[in-house]
């Protein structure tokens, strides 16, 4: 069958694209070189599910390479060229706050290194399907505009707009609104992906992210909230809320759902394809809502403050309306509730969270 390659093999998408893919019959080579322990420090060290990989998955190989690094890129890719099926490409630096700290770093990462990957795919697997973890950032902060109404505990949108059923869909306009530093790499990265699609005829497709989450997450304050809560609410860590009254909306979709969205898209890949995916009114909570859920699956109260200081380009709500991704590959159906994600946040990472400690 060939092999894919998958980047941020590490991480929580591409270490569950690795197992799943090779569920399948492909060799995987996954691309990883820990920069998440630069990000967030030792805490968020993807460096355990990496040693995790490589001693279940027979059919994993390692590659300690860095995306901005385009010559070794170019070498992984002739040495596999001829055998390559797929692309996932997850690698990231996944942060708002992070980005404004180090923009340089920030947009080689996002978006050079993207490109080091389209034109690595272009040159030795043109015909390979290529799909990139975008984020729902790349709209900005015109999500806010919308015409939302306060209730009990969380923010929520007018029962008359058109996306009050099922979120927001790929229409929405990206330009005019403050993405963040992050934001505007990510949304760089999405225009280009689309681009060698369109302007090159390859089989390239954006997933639009909404907040992704399972227990492979490497969970930290900034970044990766709903596993960071889940593993505070366990140990007893304190965390802060920021803004928008504790009532932010967000929908949270499971690695394993996301990723099957992933498989199905490179066994049937289209041209340029741009896709929201994220967990839909399905799995959606509020702050609030998800302390309430930690608390009770942790059996103990969350340490929480609040603070009035929202994140600059931070969305107050936001559900994914994956249906435009249903009607091109129809029986997709999400499986993971927000209670089921929150069990098994607790029950795989527990362990986990008391041996760091």
């Amino acid at each position: 069958m060939g092999c894919v390659i998958v980047t941020g093999s590490g991480g929580l998408i591409g270490a569950e694209a690795v197992l799943h893919f090779a569920a399948q019959g492909l060799e995987v080579h996954g691309i990883d070189n820990d920069m998440r322990k630069y990000f967030f420090g030792a805490n968020a060290s993807t460096s355990w599910r990496i040693a995790d990989l490589k001693q279940c998955c027979k059919r994993y190989h390692h590659h300690s390479i860095d995306i901005r690094d385009a010559d070794a890129i170019m070498r992984l890719f002739e040495e596999l060229s001829g055998e390559i099926h797929s692309v996932v490409h997850a690698a990231a630096q996944p942060s708002h706050d992070w980005a404004a700290r180090e923009p340089f770093t920030d947009f080689s990462v996002n978006a050079t290194g993207t490109l080091n990957m389209l034109e690595a795919t272009r040159k030795f697997a043109p015909d390979a399907a290529f799909a990139f973890m975008s984020t729902n950032k790349v709209y900005g902060d015109r999500p806010n505009s919308l015409p939302l109404v306060e209730i009990d505990t969380r923010w929520e949108i007018d029962h008359s707009h058109a996306y009050h059923a099922r979120g927001i869909d790929e229409d929405m306009s990206i330009d005019a609104s403050k993405h963040s530093i992050f934001g505007a790499s990510k949304a760089a990265a999405d225009l280009m992906v689309q681009e060698y699609g369109r302007y090159f005829g390859m089989k390239t497709g954006c997933f639009r992210g909404g907040c992704l989450t399972g227990a492979g997450h490497s969970g930290a304050e900034l970044h990766g909230f709903l596993a960071y809560l889940m593993q505070c609410t366990a140990t007893g860590q304190p965390y802060t809320v920021f803004g928008y009254k504790a009532k932010q909306v967000r929908d949270n979709i499971h690695s394993s759902d996301l990723v099957e969205a992933l498989w199905r898209f490179c066994q049937a890949p289209k041209s340029g394809a741009v896709f929201n995916i994220g967990g839909s009114r399905h799995s959606s909570c509020s702050m609030i809502e998800a302390i309430t859920l930690c608390e009770n699956q942790a059996g103990r109260q969350l340490d929480w403050t609040y603070s009035d200081d929202n994140r600059s380009g931070d969305h107050i709500w936001w559900i994914s309306d994956i249906s435009r991704f249903q009607e091109a590959y129809p029986g997709y159906e999400l499986k993971y509730g927000i209670e089921d994600i929150i069990a098994d946040l607790y029950e795989n990472g527990i362990s986990r969270w008391k041996d760091a400690g």
